[in-house]
């Protein structure tokens, strides 16, 4: 009996020990400086932050940075990864890009990775538009991403017109291969050239604080600096930081993004303040300076997408700067609560929503397919909306717009248009492109006052195809018009009256109804 008590007395002693080790282990961070970081703002401390990172994945322990260090970052090629939770608390972080070479450009400074392997399926050949299921059994859900290199999508039209880029989507799957309704397949995918399975973590990874200042590039080159923070983990929150860009010359080399976004879902960017990048200008193409897309948020590929309570540290209507946001092949995408200078649909969305926010000089930019909300918002640029004329002002969906401010140039005299854009119908897309089928309008105040003395009043849709005036005009690829308009309490503070379009013709058969 006394054996029987002794035992159990010490197995439970072991086990009090092992779960006394075990919350310790959970308890226990690894910092900088314990890896040969100095903080000191003039010492490159990068490789001991590499060094951190590493020693944390392998333990699966937490990283902390000193508080109240200054981090310099110099000309090193190497990434940090991150797979644990990071507090960057209130440390300095010295990007400093002024003597990286142009062939160095292509590295992050951090990455925040999965564990998880991605994968290659081979076994699946074909895809159907709007598909419900594939025939897959994984380990765990995941984002799909195929593509179909003998098609060709987004043939841009213009002065960068270029031969398109291959069909391409991303969608979500569960471990039995079905597809997320949120995330319809928008193609039908003949010949699928490569599909890609990246595994969704079931834990969020959460980074936080951190105030990072930027010494641009001086490069007078169009190629692209990364230089920033990759993301491409699945169930990531970041919170809190800040980015400041100095020094910027004339001309410079343009950036991807500080917040580089891409093959994944579920990522929260909240509580922190970045910055828009002068309008990155080289003379690559002669002696005439032309200028190029410059970013501090880039999102390819990704769903879920939020960006919650952010802003920007310089003037969101200060048109010497690029607009801070960009984005392609995603889907469900979130502005909230932020003041941005544009939210913009390259290459594509798949459902948006942007609310109680307010948008500068480049406004809303937007192409792609099924329901634009925007709400609660106050719109600043030179239409309410701007369907992207280089991909064929195309938006096959709906658009609703609810309790919200247009301000044409920022207050400034202007012809106020609600849907701005383009399509001469003489230019092949790589698709049929669609104005949005169906336009709600409930609650919009139209700030378009004072008026110029030949203002009519403000327009629901831009001209479009000065040229398309009669049924003699001939579209050699289809421009389908939306259907159907519905305004409900609009306000148009110049009291004009409110008129379809400049071209009446085009626009003819829209449904437009008051209450």
């Amino acid at each position: 009996m006394n054996q029987i008590i002794l035992t159990s007395a010490i197995s439970l002693a072991v086990l009090f020990v092992t779960i006394s080790l075990t919350a310790a282990s959970q308890r226990q961070v690894v910092l900088y400086s314990e890896h040969g970081a100095v903080g000191d703002g003039v010492t490159d401390d990068h490789a001991a932050i590499v060094k951190a990172h590493a020693v944390a994945n392998e333990a699966g322990l937490s990283v902390k940075a000193d508080a109240g260090k200054t981090y310099y970052i110099g000309t090193s090629t190497q990434t940090a990864q991150i797979q644990t939770d990071t507090d960057w608390t209130d440390a300095k972080f010295i990007i400093d890009d002024s003597k990286v070479e142009v062939g160095n450009r292509n590295s992050n400074i951090f990455s925040i990775t999965s564990k998880l392997p991605s994968t290659r399926i081979t076994t699946v050949a074909t895809l159907k538009k709007n598909q419900v299921k594939l025939d897959l059994s994984l380990p765990q859900d995941a984002v799909i991403v195929v593509t179909d290199s003998q098609v060709r999508r987004y043939i841009r039209f213009g002065p960068n017109q270029n031969s398109g880029s291959a069909q391409t989507d991303m969608f979500v799957v569960d471990k039995d291969g079905n597809v997320d309704a949120s995330t319809p397949i928008i193609w039908d995918f003949d010949n699928i050239s490569s599909m890609m399975v990246y595994p969704i973590d079931s834990e969020t990874l959460t980074v936080k604080g951190g105030h990072f200042t930027r010494i641009a590039n001086q490069a007078n080159t169009s190629s692209y600096y990364a230089r920033g923070i990759s993301i491409t983990r699945s169930n990531v929150v970041v919170d809190g930081a800040h980015h400041v860009i100095t020094e910027e010359p004339q001309f410079h080399a343009p950036y991807s993004g500080f917040f580089v976004i891409s093959n994944c879902t579920d990522v929260t960017i909240q509580n922190c303040k970045l910055s828009g990048h002068k309008t990155a200008y080289t003379t690559t193409r002669g002696d005439t300076p032309w200028s190029t897309g410059t970013y501090d948020i880039s999102v390819t590929r990704g769903n879920n997408i939020t960006f919650k309570n952010c802003s920007q540290y310089n003037d969101i209507h200060d048109n010497t700067r690029w607009g801070i946001f960009g984005s392609n092949f995603s889907k469900n995408l979130t502005l909230d609560t932020v003041e941005f200078s544009r939210f913009d649909a390259h290459q594509g969305v798949t459902n948006a929503t942007i609310k109680n926010s307010v948008l500068g000089h480049q406004g809303v930019n937007l192409i792609g397919h099924g329901t634009f909300l925007i709400e609660n918002t106050k719109v600043c640029g030179g239409v309410f909306i701007n369907l992207r004329s280089d991909y064929g002002s195309t938006f096959n969906g709906e658009v609703i717009i609810r309790n919200c401010e247009f301000f044409p140039r920022n207050g400034a005299r202007a012809d106020a248009v609600l849907i701005g854009g383009s399509n001469s119908g003489q230019h092949d897309f790589g698709y049929t492109c669609y104005m949005p089928r169906k336009i709600t309008i409930d609650g919009l105040v139209i700030n378009d006052n004072p008026p110029n003395d030949s203002y009519p009043g403000p327009k629901i849709f831009a001209n479009f195809n000065n040229a398309f005036r009669s049924e003699e005009y001939v579209l050699q690829f289809p421009y389908v018009i939306t259907e159907e308009v519905e305004i409900r309490n609009l306000t148009v503070k110049s009291g004009k009256p409110l008129i379809n379009s400049a071209n009446p013709f085009m626009f003819r058969n829209v449904k437009v109804t008051e209450k």
